[in-house]
C-alpha cells in the first residue's frame, strides 16, 4: 500500500459509481461488514491526511469511513483502502470490488 493521494484516490473510487460494489468495511474491533452488495452512486474524498471517505448507496444510504492513510488497487482492480496509526497498526478498513471478496 502506498499513502493516499487524494486526487488519484478519488478517480479510482469514482470508478465504482454508477455500478453495482461489494464493501468489505472494518474498524478496529468494533465493525466488520463483508460482501455487502450495493449500487455507488456518490464518492468522495476529503480532508488533508488522514482521510475521509464517504460512498453513497442506492441513492440514499451513506458509508463513511476516517482516519485513511493508505490505497492500493490489485490485480483484481479492488480499491482497497486502509488506515494506519502512528505505530503502524491498521485500525480501518474500506475495500469495495466488482467481484465478492473471498470468504
Amino acid at each position: 500500500m502506498i499513502p493516499i493521494n487524494r486526487a488519484h484516490t478519488e478517480t479510482e473510487l469514482r470508478k465504482f459509481v454508477g455500478t453495482d460494489a461489494y464493501v468489505h468495511s472494518e474498524a478496529t474491533s468494533f465493525v466488520f461488514v463483508r460482501n455487502f452488495k450495493v449500487r455507488v452512486t456518490n464518492a468522495f474524498v476529503a480532508g488533508e491526511g488522514p482521510y475521509r471517505v464517504a460512498l453513497r448507496f442506492d441513492g440514499h444510504g451513506w458509508l463513511r469511513m476516517e482516519a485513511l492513510t493508505h490505497v492500493e488497487v490489485d490485480e483484481a482492480e479492488r480499491l482497497l483502502l486502509a488506515g494506519y496509526d502512528d505505530r503502524g497498526r491498521m485500525n480501518v478498513a474500506l475495500h469495495l470490488g466488482k467481484e465478492p471478496f473471498p470468504e
